[in-house]
């Protein structure tokens, strides 16, 4: 049990950095057309595409990325705190 919850905690943590590295990759141009960053487009925008339709972009920020990170972030805590509970 101990283990399934490591692999679930292991994969929340990637994904994570999933999102990190495609939001960084607006930064420069052209790096979201490239192969690496359609596969990092099919891996993040399902996972961020709902936070997108309830959070408008504040200008030209968009701050649902974050938000999607945080909520992320959340759930990883609370499965960590889950697993404590039931071991």
């Amino acid at each position: 049990m101990l283990f399934l919850f490591e692999i679930l905690l292991t994969a929340m943590q990637i994904y994570s950095w999933i999102l990190i590295i495609y939001i960084l990759m607006s930064w420069f141009p052209g790096a979201r057309e490239s192969r690496f960053g359609e596969v990092m487009a099919k891996l993040a925008e399902p996972f961020l595409e709902p936070f997108r339709k309830f959070i408008p972009p504040l200008g030209m920020i968009d701050i649902s990325p974050i938000v999607a990170i945080l909520v992320l972030r959340f759930a990883a805590n609370g499965l960590r705190e889950l697993a404590q509970m039931l071991l």
